[in-house]
């Protein structure tokens, strides 16, 4: 098969190995199957530039993705790529009623 002078192969960039203070995370542009417990039924689904949250029907928020600007609401800046719950929700007995991820934040609306 031939190409025209305006075709561009696509190669990933070279990966910069890990730092102490950095992780890796898998950032995918296309859908991906994500486990979650079989009890945990979602309700609600909210999406940032590089991470993502889900509320549950039971009010639970979990959230995963890049998290350097404590986005992700575990009360660091960690990055997973695995969801996490949101424990001071939990502590407070809040349950979230809907989220919505913006490019470096999340926010949550919460009953009381």
């Amino acid at each position: 098969v031939g190409s025209s002078p305006g075709d561009a192969e696509l190669r990933p960039h070279p990966a910069q190995p890990p730092t102490e203070d950095t992780a890796f995370i898998s950032i995918q542009a296309f859908p991906a199957l994500l486990d979650l417990p079989q009890d945990l039924e979602v309700s609600t689904v909210g999406c940032g530039s590089r991470h993502t949250a889900i509320v549950t029907r039971g009010g639970e928020l979990y959230t995963w993705g890049w998290g350097k600007y404590g986005q992700l609401g575990h009360g660091d800046n960690a990055s997973t790529d695995h969801p996490r719950r949101v424990q001071h929700l939990v502590a407070k007995g809040q349950q979230v009623e809907e989220v919505v991820c913006g490019p470096w934040t999340t926010y949550v609306c919460v009953l009381e």
